[in-house]
């Protein structure tokens, strides 16, 4: 997949666990990890706005687009 998702290196920066992000953006753990192990097919734009709230960084800080072939 051309997108890749760093949500675990932004969590490693702000020392956050993946319970704590799960609590404090209020999506399930499973979600929450499909979408750290870019898995995820999608991501609305609320959630990714809470993420970045709690994480206060960029949507750019956590997805990331690569054309490697």
């Amino acid at each position: 997949m051309a997108i890749i998702v760093n949500l675990d290196v932004m969590m490693a920066k702000r020392k956050m666990s993946l319970n704590e992000l799960s609590e404090k953006v209020g999506l399930t753990l499973s979600n929450l990890s499909i979408l750290k192990t870019g898995k995820a097919k999608a991501i609305r734009f609320s959630t990714l706005e809470s993420i970045c709230d709690v994480l206060d960084c960029q949507p750019g800080d956590i997805l990331e687009y690569t054309n490697d072939e």
